[in-house]
Protein backbone atom coordinates (compact mmCIF):
# COMPACT_ATOMS: atom_id res chain seq x y z
CA UNK A 1 0.00 0.00 0.00
CA UNK A 2 1.37 3.10 -0.61
CA UNK A 3 2.07 6.28 1.53
CA UNK A 4 2.64 9.75 1.59
CA UNK A 5 5.93 11.03 2.47
CA UNK A 6 4.12 13.22 5.60
CA UNK A 7 2.64 9.87 6.54
CA UNK A 8 6.21 7.71 6.29
CA UNK A 9 7.96 10.52 8.03
CA UNK A 10 5.78 10.23 10.88
CA UNK A 11 5.87 5.86 11.31
CA UNK A 12 9.51 6.59 11.68
CA UNK A 13 9.10 8.10 14.50
CA UNK A 14 7.21 5.07 16.25
CA UNK A 15 9.80 3.67 18.53
CA UNK A 16 11.32 0.60 16.65
CA UNK A 17 10.40 -1.92 18.59
CA UNK A 18 6.77 -1.58 18.02
CA UNK A 19 6.89 0.08 14.40
CA UNK A 20 6.02 -2.95 12.22
CA UNK A 21 3.03 -4.05 14.33
CA UNK A 22 2.01 -0.05 14.15
CA UNK A 23 2.75 -0.16 10.31
CA UNK A 24 0.93 -2.91 9.77
CA UNK A 25 -2.23 -1.52 11.33
CA UNK A 26 -2.24 1.36 9.82
CA UNK A 27 -2.16 -0.46 6.57
CA UNK A 28 -5.00 -2.47 7.88
CA UNK A 29 -7.26 0.14 9.17
CA UNK A 30 -6.91 2.21 6.12
CA UNK A 31 -7.69 -0.84 3.78
CA UNK A 32 -10.88 -1.34 6.21
CA UNK A 33 -12.17 1.87 5.92
CA UNK A 34 -11.48 1.97 1.75
CA UNK A 35 -8.70 4.18 1.73
CA UNK A 36 -6.59 4.30 -1.51
CA UNK A 37 -2.95 4.93 0.36
CA UNK A 38 -2.02 5.87 3.83
CA UNK A 39 -2.31 9.99 4.81
CA UNK A 40 -0.85 11.32 8.15
CA UNK A 41 -4.53 11.76 9.31
CA UNK A 42 -4.39 7.59 9.05
CA UNK A 43 -1.14 7.31 11.03
CA UNK A 44 -2.32 9.59 13.50
CA UNK A 45 -5.76 8.14 14.31
CA UNK A 46 -4.32 4.38 14.64
CA UNK A 47 -1.55 5.34 16.79
CA UNK A 48 -3.42 7.05 19.04
CA UNK A 49 -5.92 4.08 19.21
CA UNK A 50 -2.98 1.78 19.09
CA UNK A 51 -1.36 3.64 22.25
CA UNK A 52 -5.12 3.69 24.17
CA UNK A 53 -5.67 0.01 24.02
CA UNK A 54 -1.81 -1.02 24.89
CA UNK A 55 -2.93 -3.16 27.55
CA UNK A 56 -5.21 -5.57 25.28
CA UNK A 57 -2.04 -5.97 22.79
CA UNK A 58 0.28 -7.69 25.66
CA UNK A 59 0.73 -11.43 25.34
CA UNK A 60 3.47 -11.96 27.64
CA UNK A 61 5.94 -12.77 25.06
CA UNK A 62 7.15 -11.68 21.67
CA UNK A 63 9.49 -13.16 19.11
CA UNK A 64 10.75 -11.35 16.36
CA UNK A 65 12.75 -12.45 13.55
CA UNK A 66 14.85 -11.24 10.30
CA UNK A 67 13.78 -11.27 6.82
CA UNK A 68 15.79 -14.49 6.27
CA UNK A 69 12.27 -16.03 5.63
CA UNK A 70 11.74 -13.73 2.54
CA UNK A 71 14.48 -15.05 0.44
CA UNK A 72 17.86 -13.18 1.69
CA UNK A 73 20.73 -14.98 0.40
CA UNK A 74 22.88 -14.37 3.66
CA UNK A 75 20.80 -17.32 5.89
CA UNK A 76 23.61 -19.14 7.53
CA UNK A 77 20.70 -21.56 8.92
CA UNK A 78 16.63 -21.58 8.59
CA UNK A 79 15.32 -20.93 11.70
CA UNK A 80 12.07 -21.62 10.51
CA UNK A 81 11.30 -24.65 12.41
CA UNK A 82 12.72 -23.27 15.68
CA UNK A 83 10.40 -19.85 15.68
CA UNK A 84 7.43 -22.42 15.61
CA UNK A 85 8.90 -24.77 18.26
CA UNK A 86 9.36 -21.68 20.26
CA UNK A 87 6.32 -20.66 19.78
CA UNK A 88 4.53 -23.14 21.09
CA UNK A 89 6.68 -23.28 24.38
CA UNK A 90 5.92 -19.38 24.89
CA UNK A 91 2.80 -20.07 24.67
CA UNK A 92 2.56 -23.01 27.24
CA UNK A 93 4.59 -21.06 29.42
CA UNK A 94 1.78 -18.70 29.93
CA UNK A 95 3.83 -15.78 30.69
CA UNK A 96 0.79 -13.09 30.24
CA UNK A 97 -1.10 -14.86 33.56
CA UNK A 98 2.79 -14.97 34.93
CA UNK A 99 3.28 -10.70 34.52
CA UNK A 100 -0.74 -10.29 35.49
CA UNK A 101 0.06 -11.94 38.91
CA UNK A 102 3.56 -9.65 39.19
CA UNK A 103 2.99 -6.36 37.85
CA UNK A 104 1.02 -3.66 39.52
CA UNK A 105 -0.53 -1.26 37.54
CA UNK A 106 -1.00 -2.24 33.43
CA UNK A 107 0.71 -3.81 31.30
CA UNK A 108 2.89 -2.29 29.00
CA UNK A 109 5.66 -3.64 25.98
CA UNK A 110 8.85 -3.54 28.02
CA UNK A 111 7.25 -5.89 30.64
CA UNK A 112 6.98 -9.10 27.93
CA UNK A 113 9.55 -11.39 27.49
CA UNK A 114 11.31 -10.83 24.16
CA UNK A 115 13.07 -13.19 21.91
CA UNK A 116 15.30 -12.51 18.70
CA UNK A 117 15.94 -14.94 15.75
CA UNK A 118 18.28 -14.20 13.39
CA UNK A 119 19.43 -16.15 10.49
CA UNK A 120 22.94 -15.02 10.13
CA UNK A 121 25.33 -12.60 12.09
CA UNK A 122 24.46 -9.51 10.26
CA UNK A 123 21.46 -10.02 13.09
CA UNK A 124 18.86 -8.20 11.61
CA UNK A 125 16.39 -8.81 14.36
CA UNK A 126 18.93 -7.38 16.80
CA UNK A 127 19.07 -10.34 19.10
CA UNK A 128 22.53 -8.59 21.53
CA UNK A 129 19.60 -6.00 22.89
CA UNK A 130 16.47 -8.73 23.79
CA UNK A 131 16.24 -11.41 26.80
CA UNK A 132 17.17 -13.91 24.17
CA UNK A 133 18.92 -13.88 21.48
CA UNK A 134 19.32 -16.46 18.92
CA UNK A 135 21.84 -16.31 15.81
CA UNK A 136 21.63 -18.82 12.86
CA UNK A 137 24.83 -20.42 12.60
CA UNK A 138 26.83 -22.65 9.49
CA UNK A 139 29.67 -24.24 10.61
CA UNK A 140 32.82 -25.03 8.07
CA UNK A 141 34.87 -27.21 7.46
CA UNK A 142 37.88 -27.96 5.23
CA UNK A 143 37.80 -31.15 3.28
CA UNK A 144 40.25 -33.35 1.57
CA UNK A 145 39.00 -31.63 -2.36
CA UNK A 146 41.78 -30.19 -3.94
CA UNK A 147 41.74 -26.38 -3.18
CA UNK A 148 42.01 -24.46 -6.32
CA UNK A 149 43.92 -21.38 -4.63
CA UNK A 150 41.42 -18.98 -6.26
CA UNK A 151 40.83 -17.06 -2.74
CA UNK A 152 37.60 -16.81 -2.69
CA UNK A 153 36.86 -17.82 0.46
CA UNK A 154 39.48 -15.62 2.37
CA UNK A 155 37.46 -12.50 0.09
CA UNK A 156 34.02 -13.34 1.45
CA UNK A 157 35.22 -13.90 5.15
CA UNK A 158 34.64 -10.49 6.55
CA UNK A 159 36.32 -11.27 9.78
CA UNK A 160 39.43 -12.44 8.01
CA UNK A 161 39.77 -16.15 9.36
CA UNK A 162 40.59 -17.69 6.68
CA UNK A 163 44.23 -17.89 5.44
CA UNK A 164 45.77 -20.49 2.37
CA UNK A 165 48.13 -22.20 3.95
CA UNK A 166 51.83 -22.78 2.28
CA UNK A 167 52.49 -26.14 0.38
CA UNK A 168 53.89 -28.46 2.69
CA UNK A 169 56.55 -31.57 1.85
CA UNK A 170 52.87 -33.78 2.22
CA UNK A 171 50.44 -31.17 0.11
CA UNK A 172 50.96 -29.42 -3.82
CA UNK A 173 48.83 -27.17 -2.88
CA UNK A 174 47.72 -24.66 -0.76
CA UNK A 175 45.18 -25.48 1.76
CA UNK A 176 42.58 -23.05 2.96
CA UNK A 177 43.33 -22.39 7.03
CA UNK A 178 40.50 -21.37 9.10
CA UNK A 179 40.98 -19.56 12.03
CA UNK A 180 38.40 -20.31 14.34
CA UNK A 181 38.88 -17.69 17.47
CA UNK A 182 38.25 -15.22 14.79
CA UNK A 183 34.58 -17.57 12.42
CA UNK A 184 31.25 -16.21 13.16
CA UNK A 185 29.96 -19.49 11.60
CA UNK A 186 28.23 -16.98 8.55
CA UNK A 187 29.05 -19.38 6.25
CA UNK A 188 29.92 -17.22 3.30
CA UNK A 189 33.07 -19.25 2.58
CA UNK A 190 31.04 -22.39 1.80
CA UNK A 191 28.66 -20.63 -0.50
CA UNK A 192 31.57 -19.05 -2.76
CA UNK A 193 34.10 -22.47 -2.56
CA UNK A 194 34.21 -23.75 -6.46
CA UNK A 195 35.95 -26.71 -5.72
CA UNK A 196 34.26 -27.90 -2.50
CA UNK A 197 37.30 -28.00 -0.31
CA UNK A 198 35.17 -25.84 2.92
CA UNK A 199 31.78 -27.26 3.00
CA UNK A 200 29.16 -26.82 5.80
CA UNK A 201 29.91 -29.21 8.65
CA UNK A 202 27.02 -28.61 10.75
CA UNK A 203 24.14 -26.31 11.20
CA UNK A 204 23.04 -24.94 14.70
CA UNK A 205 22.73 -21.28 16.70
CA UNK A 206 24.23 -18.91 18.62
CA UNK A 207 22.64 -18.51 21.86
CA UNK A 208 22.63 -14.42 23.69
CA UNK A 209 21.53 -14.02 27.13
CA UNK A 210 20.49 -11.15 29.00
CA UNK A 211 20.30 -7.56 26.76
CA UNK A 212 17.89 -4.48 26.76
CA UNK A 213 17.67 -1.38 25.83
CA UNK A 214 15.76 1.72 28.11
CA UNK A 215 17.71 3.63 30.38
CA UNK A 216 20.14 1.12 31.55
CA UNK A 217 20.69 -0.12 28.17
CA UNK A 218 23.16 -4.13 28.74
CA UNK A 219 24.23 -6.29 25.37
CA UNK A 220 23.51 -9.67 25.40
CA UNK A 221 26.32 -12.00 26.28
CA UNK A 222 26.98 -14.83 24.27
CA UNK A 223 27.36 -18.73 26.02
CA UNK A 224 30.16 -20.41 24.04
CA UNK A 225 29.53 -22.39 20.90
CA UNK A 226 27.12 -23.41 18.23
CA UNK A 227 23.73 -25.50 19.47
CA UNK A 228 20.92 -27.17 18.29
CA UNK A 229 17.70 -26.78 17.91
CA UNK A 230 16.68 -29.28 21.06
CA UNK A 231 19.83 -27.17 23.23
CA UNK A 232 18.62 -24.03 21.95
CA UNK A 233 14.95 -24.98 23.59
CA UNK A 234 16.95 -26.50 26.82
CA UNK A 235 18.07 -23.17 27.44
CA UNK A 236 15.10 -21.35 26.32
CA UNK A 237 13.01 -23.29 29.00
CA UNK A 238 16.12 -22.63 31.81
CA UNK A 239 15.75 -19.16 31.15
CA UNK A 240 11.56 -18.72 31.15
CA UNK A 241 12.09 -20.82 34.43
CA UNK A 242 14.53 -18.69 35.89
CA UNK A 243 12.78 -15.35 35.06
CA UNK A 244 9.79 -16.88 36.90
CA UNK A 245 11.63 -17.21 39.57
CA UNK A 246 13.60 -14.00 40.44
CA UNK A 247 11.34 -12.09 38.60
CA UNK A 248 9.13 -10.53 41.11
CA UNK A 249 7.61 -6.88 39.91
CA UNK A 250 7.91 -7.20 35.95
CA UNK A 251 11.62 -7.03 36.08
CA UNK A 252 13.32 -7.39 32.87
CA UNK A 253 15.14 -10.98 32.51
CA UNK A 254 18.79 -8.88 32.28
CA UNK A 255 18.02 -7.45 35.60
CA UNK A 256 17.52 -10.68 37.38
CA UNK A 257 20.51 -12.48 35.38
CA UNK A 258 23.48 -12.85 36.81
CA UNK A 259 27.51 -13.47 36.34
CA UNK A 260 26.70 -16.59 38.19
CA UNK A 261 23.70 -17.52 36.10
CA UNK A 262 25.50 -16.95 33.02
CA UNK A 263 28.24 -19.17 34.47
CA UNK A 264 26.15 -21.86 35.36
CA UNK A 265 24.10 -21.90 31.80
CA UNK A 266 27.84 -22.15 30.25
CA UNK A 267 28.55 -25.20 32.32
CA UNK A 268 25.31 -27.46 32.14
CA UNK A 269 24.65 -26.32 28.30
CA UNK A 270 28.40 -26.18 27.55
CA UNK A 271 28.46 -30.18 27.24
CA UNK A 272 26.03 -30.05 24.45
CA UNK A 273 27.90 -27.92 21.68
CA UNK A 274 27.95 -29.05 18.55
CA UNK A 275 31.51 -27.67 17.47
CA UNK A 276 33.45 -29.76 19.96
Amino acid sequence: MKWTFEAEEAIRKVPFFVRKRVRGRVENEAKAEGKPFVTLDEVKATQARFLSRMETDIKGYRIETCFGAGGCPHRANAGDRLVQMLEALLAEADLLKFLKEQVHGPLKYHHEFRIALADCPNACSQPQIRDIGIIGACIPEVTQDTCSQCASCVNACREQAIVLGAPSSELTTAWPFIRMNRCLSCGECVRVCPTGTIKEKGGGYRVLLGGKLGRHPMLARELSGIFSEDSVIDIVKDGIALYRRRSKRGERFSEIFTDGDFEEFQIEHGAKRLDV
